[in-house]
């Protein structure tokens, strides 16, 4: 045979494929999220999502340092509220000297180069386990915004970086940042939860945080998985009312989303890779059917190569091991 071009040159061995690799996955490309847990010596593995835990904050401080040190630039802070702090206001998520906002200063005080991100719902404060404020079996808008203001001034207030607004209210990016702009919090950033899904892949998270909704579902808010332009349109809407950053979640079976929505957008697009998702590649390894270092390599190289430019992921100290 006589050929023109020889595709199979480029893949010859390993130091071609890593020259001409259009997808490069590094350390930084990651968001750490983290579950905090009130005392000390803390160190509850989650039974749904093996080999990952919730911490007291003595205990995620530790871990941000060695997080920080294998060249992850940010974490995404989720605490697991006492139950007897849970109400229908949702008023422990404001309160300065709460978990989250102990949690901000913490760490950073221990880590002060490290982005410090915080989750903003009232789901792991709310009695009945929504992101919002329940009035007869219907969670209202535009209280649960006025609420989601006061939780996002007061996690500036105690220093983070960036607020993630992962409740799907309506108007909520825009209020964000009206109210910080008019309290000076002029450097904090938003990263909006801009396509979130009312997805079945959600469970072990709701574990670790015993933060399931106690009637109903979310689908009231959180999108629906048979949408695709409404993604697009709702993250065009939190670029304009504000976003710093705009995230699809979850992650795998919504590649063609975070497509759509770099093509639409010209701020970073995130990606959540959820504990589902994490779950499953356990669990498929635990059974020997699939090697789960390759998996999570390949699955958050797909996430990339869909077009996110950061990835929240539970693989997070995984991975810079074994690109390391």
């Amino acid at each position: 045979m006589q050929l023109q071009r020889r595709n199979r040159i480029l893949r010859a061995n390993p130091a071609i494929r890593s020259m001409v690799a259009e997808t490069i996955l590094t350390p930084a490309d990651f968001i750490a999220p983290l579950f905090i847990d009130e005392g000390e010596n803390v160190l509850f593995e989650i039974p749904s999502m093996p080999g990952y835990y919730r911490r007291s904050l003595d205990g995620t401080v530790k871990e941000v340092q060695e997080l920080w040190n294998m060249g992850i630039k940010s974490v995404l802070l989720f605490v697991k509220a006492p139950d007897e702090l849970k109400d229908n206001t949702g008023k422990e998520a404001w309160n300065p000297e709460g978990l989250m906002q102990r949690s901000i200063r913490a760490i950073k005080n221990a880590v002060p180069g490290i982005m410090v991100m915080t989750d903003v719902a009232l789901d792991p404060y709310s009695s009945y386990g929504h992101d919002g404020i329940v009035e007869n079996g219907e969670i209202v808008n535009d209280p649960t915004v006025e609420a989601l203001v006061k939780m996002s001034l007061s996690h500036a207030t105690a220093g983070a970086d960036f607020v993630a607004p992962s409740d799907m209210m309506d108007g909520r990016i825009g209020a964000i940042r009206e109210a910080f702009e008019e309290h000076n919090f002029t450097r904090t950033g938003i990263m909006a939860y801009s396509a979130k899904y009312a997805s079945c892949f959600y469970g072990p998270f709701r574990d670790a945080l015993d933060s399931a909704p106690g009637f109903g579902d979310k689908k009231t808010y959180q999108m629906d998985y048979a949408n695709r332009i409404e993604a697009v349109k709702e993250a065009l809407m939190d670029v304009e009312e504000g976003a710093d950053i705009v995230m699809v979640k979850p992650g795998l079976p919504y590649l063609d989303i975070v497509r759509e929505v770099k093509n639409a957008v010209d701020v970073p697009v995130s990606v959540y890779n959820i504990s589902g998702e994490y779950a499953m590649i356990k669990a498929a390894a635990k059974m020997g059917w699939i090697d789960e270092n390759k998996a999570i390599l390949e699955t958050l190289t797909s996430f990339k190569r869909a077009g996110a430019d950061l990835i929240a992921t539970y693989f997070a100290k995984d991975a810079c091991k074994l690109l390391s």
